[in-house]
């Protein structure tokens, strides 16, 4: 309304400039009070001040920038700068003195000098310098707009701008939007012939508006959105392609932006007018019934996604699978983990499950797996007298009916092994259709829907029970949290948060579960059913803020003449199997086999050398006891093949699946593919550590400023985004990995100052906190830094009374504990040692101290 009475018009362009009332008048030229029409209707005191503005346009700007990706070498790029600044000039008016006002030459100055110095990693980057230098430089500055345009960032648009707002006594109250202008590029679109079969130039400007995040915005990722957009497009109207151009933009980025505001215009529409031209303004919050297959593909799409992207062959050509479905799991009978995995497998290749009747022929149907859950054990509901669960929950995209989806999972129930048995009761394996798109289904007579005691052979979507029951609530929250349930409106996480916040007795906790396979396989049907792997064992994992729990212990055992902590002491089969005997005896859970060093300027080991050291020690350790636990500590897929099917029941990756090349090139998606399908096909854990090539080197985090300015907050958080672009290329989209069986490590050694490694070990905890935000929440977390020569630079030096000395590896037994107890107190799952007696007895007083 106050807007509407100015004569201006209410675009979220201007918006942007009118957080409040105050800035409605500066905007519009009121230096003094403001009229009376104002203050009638905002009820403002009177008399009334309003800052004046002082501003700087289109400050020109060489700066350099190396945010092509964040490992780009920089270069010099042209980048305009326009400031705002809210300044009462009133005294410096009225005596001419430019002793009361801000001298805009030196602040010119001030931004030219430090912007030419230093290298940006994006335009948040910049802008944030300038923040810092003008609040820093001009303490009569208290609030503060900065516009940065880069006319020369689009191919084929005009420029882009970031323009955010902060004030000096609310660092964390930001306004930001990004802008994009005169973007041109050839739709189909329109209503006439030849615009049926012709493309046409559109042109384009569009504004995002968004939260505080503080994080570069790849808004070349975001251009590539608007031409895929383009590409695809066969609208009628450029009222519908710009409606369905608002929500993609929102949903595929909706965790940094909230509201859009787009202006498409049609250059050669009108033959007597310059252009027709269609603008909107949208909001996330109008999106609230987004569909299943919206939230789900709107997927991270990190530099990795992409090289992936690039490398795969194209899938042989089938009907689409249009339809996105949740299916819940569960098993109690058996070998629980066996049982799931088969399922899903077959479930993978549904046409030996369909007959000659069904409405779709067996070579052109298909399920494909995009999103795992968690796995959890849980106690039954409804009939308590029978054995814990196993649950989960997977994502699929599949051309196949309901009906007829429903036929195939129950075929798979029975090829399993499920029978018939009572309601509610044990069975070998359970799969149910929770969410069919965003469809309700209720395929019972109508008069039959009265209750719920007739569900058998039916299929009702969503699942009726849903909402009573946190072993499908809580699988689903781990893939889709945000997806609000038909019928129920509500998210699904506060379906979640409303069932915990109900008191229910006698209900345990859900438990998160890692199982490990067994291996080697003693034949072809060694499995439960067919090469699926028996399990070996499972382990229960502690979630933060539980009192009771266990931290698991990896034993280190290098099979290397040239390790940096025990040299050539193991690398012989007698003493490594003494060693692995001592540290079961100890408490180790699980025996970490290694044959090829990752200590600096380590000497190469070729890939059938690795495989001689290593095979031979899983074999003996394999022959001696075939319940002990081992990893293979290997980035070659050949060696992690090996080790697996000799004895080994996990992969243990010091690069996270991508090899050892720094930065990332096509050479580390191909990497990154082998290592997933031979980890996928063999059903193991996997550890995905954070490393940048050489463990000495690439220790540089400076992109990641925009953290904070805590010690070592930029490599929290650097790890966290790095490593995240592994796990979310790992567990996510087709060929993925289970997500239950993902274990992150943020490489404590590995590329990062002594300061970044304390920081990783003091804020453990955090890496895997928060909400889906955090690609790698909830996953447990691998914590290795026995003996790690950070500790050694530490002991090294002279601090207070600690006079400083020089340590090997192995008197750093002390530090170590110290390291352990701190990520221990954390409720990190498993601990990488190499003194297992000394080290087990820190875990288990640490543990207790947890438990107490």
């Amino acid at each position: 309304m106050l807007i509407r009475r100015l004569g201006l018009r209410t675009r979220p362009r201007l918006r942007q400039f009118l957080p409040n009332p105050t800035a409605v008048c500066t905007l519009v030229g009121y230096g003094g009070g403001a009229p009376s029409a104002l203050r009638r209707h905002h009820k403002f005191p009177s008399p009334m001040r309003v800052p004046d503005t002082i501003r700087i346009n289109d400050l020109t700007l060489i700066a350099k920038f190396k945010d092509g990706t964040q490992w780009s070498t920089p270069a010099l790029q042209l980048v305009k700068l326009s400031l705002s600044i809210a300044y009462d000039i009133r005294t410096s008016g009225e005596l001419d003195d430019l002793g009361y006002t801000l001298n805009y030459a030196s602040i010119v100055n001030t931004l030219t000098e430090s912007s030419e110095a230093g290298t940006f990693g994006s335009l948040e980057a910049l802008t944030d310098l300038v923040f810092r230098q003008c609040f820093e430089t001009y303490p009569q500055i208290q609030s503060l707009s900065v516009k940065a345009t880069k006319p020369k960032a689009l191919l084929r648009g005009k420029s882009v701008s970031l323009h955010v707002s902060r004030s000096r006594n609310s660092p964390l109250d930001v306004q930001e939007s990004f802008s994009f202008e005169d973007i041109e590029f050839p739709v189909l679109i329109g209503v006439n012939p030849e615009e049926r079969t012709t493309k046409q130039v559109i042109r384009m400007n569009l504004t995002l508006f968004g939260r505080a995040s503080f994080a570069p915005f790849d808004y070349r990722l975001l251009a590539e959105q608007i031409h895929e957009h383009g590409d695809s497009s066969s609208f009628l109207t450029v009222e519908a392609y710009i409606t369905k151009l608002a929500q993609t933009l929102l949903v595929k980025n909706r965790e940094r932006w909230t509201s859009v505001n787009v202006r498409v215009a049609k250059p050669h529409a009108l033959a007597l007018a310059d252009s027709a031209e269609i603008e909107i303004t949208r909001y996330l919050s109008g999106y609230s019934s987004l569909s299943i297959a919206d939230v789900t593909r709107a997927r991270r799409n990190s530099h990795l996604a992409q090289l992936i992207s690039a490398t795969q062959p194209p899938r042989d050509e089938k009907p689409p699978s249009s339809h996105t479905v949740a299916i819940a799991f569960g098993s109690n009978l058996g070998d629980r983990f066996a049982n799931i995995e088969l399922a899903l497998r077959l479930l993978e290749s549904p046409g030996q499950f369909l007959d000659a009747g069904d409405d779709i022929n067996q070579k052109d149907a298909e399920v494909a797996i995009i999103d795992t859950s968690f796995l959890y054990e849980t106690t039954p509901m409804y009939v308590t007298d029978q054995p814990s669960f196993v649950n989960g929950a997977c994502l699929v995209e599949t051309n196949l009916l309901p009906v007829t989806l429903l036929q195939v999972l129950k075929r798979i129930e029975a090829h399993v092994g499920r029978v018939p048995s009572f309601r509610n009761g044990p069975r070998a394996i359970d799969l149910d259709i929770i969410l069919y798109d965003d469809d309700v289904i209720d395929t019972r007579p109508p008069d039959s829907r009265t209750h719920l005691e007739n569900l058998e052979n039916q299929l009702i979507v969503p699942h009726p029970r849903v909402s009573e029951r946190e072993f499908v609530l809580r699988p689903l929250n781990d893939i889709v949290p945000e997806y609000i349930m038909p019928t129920f409106k509500r998210p699904i996480k506060q379906l979640l948060d409303n069932l915990i916040d109900t008191p229910r007795a006698g209900i345990a906790p859900m438990r998160r579960v890692i199982p490990f396979p067994r291996y080697p396989l003693l034949n072809s049907s060694s499995g439960p059913k067919g090469s699926i792997p028996s399990t070996a064992a499972y382990w229960t994992l502690t979630s933060a803020g539980e009192s009771i729990g266990k931290t698991y212990i990896m034993a280190t055992l290098n099979a290397t003449p040239d390790s940096f902590s025990d040299g050539s002491t193991n690398n012989e089969l007698p003493a490594a199997l003494e060693y692995t005997s001592q540290s079961i005896a100890a408490g180790a859970d699980i025996i970490d086999v290694g044959g090829c060093s990752t200590r600096p300027h380590a000497k190469h080991v070729e890939t059938d050398e690795e495989i001689r050291r290593v095979v031979p020690v899983i074999k003996g350790i394999r022959g001696a006891d075939d319940s002990t636990l081992i990893s293979i500590d290997t980035f070659r897929p050949k060696v992690a093949k090996a080790a697996v099917l000799a004895g080994a029941n996990c992969i243990n990756d010091v690069h996270g699946f991508t090899g050892p090349e720094h930065p990332l090139t096509e050479v580390c998606a191909h990497h990154f593919l082998e290592m997933r399908k031979i980890a996928r096909d063999l059903a193991v854990p996997v550890v995905l550590m954070h490393s940048r090539g050489e463990a000495s080197a690439n220790k540089e985090y400076g992109y990641y400023s925009y953290a904070g300015e805590g010690k070592g907050q930029d490599v929290v958080e650097g790890v966290r985004v790095e490593l995240g672009e592994r796990v979310d290329a790992a567990v996510r989209g087709r060929g993925g990995l289970r997500r239950w069986l993902v274990i992150v490590d943020p490489g404590i050694g590995f590329s990062k100052t002594v300061e970044g490694n304390l920081a990783l070990l003091k804020r453990a905890s955090s890496l895997t906190a928060g909400e889906d935000s955090n690609v790698l929440a909830g996953f447990p977390q691998l914590i290795g830094a026995s003996k790690k020569s950070f500790l050694g630079t530490i002991l090294g030096s002279r601090v207070d009374s600690h006079p400083g000395r020089t340590t090997t590896p192995g008197e750093r037994g002390w530090a170590t504990a110290a390291a352990v107890s701190c990520v221990v107190q954390q409720r990190v799952a498993i601990v990488r040692v190499h003194d297992v007696p000394e080290m087990g007895d820190v875990v288990h007083v640490a543990d207790s101290l947890n438990d107490f």
